[in-house]
């Protein structure tokens, strides 16, 4: 189960950092006025690498997502079960008759 969290967490991370890094899509209009174009993966740009990389990090992330959701599910601790079962009402217990207090008559 650790290990499922540990993977989780660094896709996160990863895909998070993967999607900061991808071009908008008006980044080619920019450069096609002019601007010189300055990428790390050559001259094609990382469009390619990045969105099969954005693709592999969203389906292991939907994969822990799924994991952990069924990890704790099956689990057997909730409030709810610890709790004994109800049972029928106990009979009523004689409770003993407290003297009655005369009421005062009303003043004429």
């Amino acid at each position: 189960m650790t290990i499922i969290i540990v993977v989780h967490v660094l896709v996160c991370v990863a895909l998070i950092l993967i999607v900061l890094l991808q071009a908008g899509k008006g980044a080619e209009m920019g450069a096609a006025f002019g601007g010189a174009s300055q990428t790390i993966f050559g001259s094609a740009g990382a469009m390619g690498f990045l969105s099969k990389l954005t693709t592999v990090a969203a389906i292991v992330f939907m994969i822990t997502s799924l994991l952990l959701t069924f990890a704790s599910t099956r689990r057997d601790s909730t409030i709810m079960k610890e709790r004994p079962a109800p049972t029928s009402p106990a009979a009523p217990s004689e409770m003993p008759v407290q003297p009655q207090v005369p009421v005062p008559e009303p003043k004429k």
